[in-house]
């Protein structure tokens, strides 16, 4: 049977994101913390308008996932004298273990996602989800 690169591109996408929030669950995690905590862990600090746009989450819904991150502990938000409109989000000591925990659990989905793979193989799968990235994101 062959199926359309849009049904694949869903599928997988479904079936990675079943199989890493299934790991996830015992860290205590919530639809969506993952994917912010996997962003401030390379720009922590960062802005949170600027979270909400490399996450691709809506703002309004952004919001609610860092207050229930908060209360966990996870991060910290805070303004600066300057502009208080501009809030800034930090990581703490336990959302940086939270996201070496997570880190473990990427790598092994992604190992059983590209298992058999080429080194090669995997490259150009890189390059290939790299550039499907940039076609959207424009």
């Amino acid at each position: 049977m062959e199926f359309s690169t849009h049904y694949l591109l869903m599928a997988d996408h479904a079936m990675l994101q079943k199989l890493v929030m299934s790991r996830i669950k015992p860290l205590g995690l919530t639809t969506g913390q993952p994917k912010v905590l996997d962003f401030l862990q390379d720009h922590d600090g960062a802005m949170q308008k600027d979270i909400a746009k490399g996450c691709h989450i809506e703002p309004s819904s952004l919001s609610t996932i860092l207050g229930g991150m908060e209360r966990a502990g996870l991060l910290e938000r805070s303004t600066r004298d300057e502009n208080r409109r501009t809030v800034y989000v930090r990581l703490t000591d336990l959302g940086r273990e939270q996201c070496r925990r997570l880190n473990a659990i990427f790598a092994a989905a992604e190992e059983e996602a590209l298992r058999g793979f080429s080194p090669q193989e995997i490259q150009q799968v890189q390059t290939l989800l790299e550039r499907i990235y940039r076609n959207l994101n424009d």
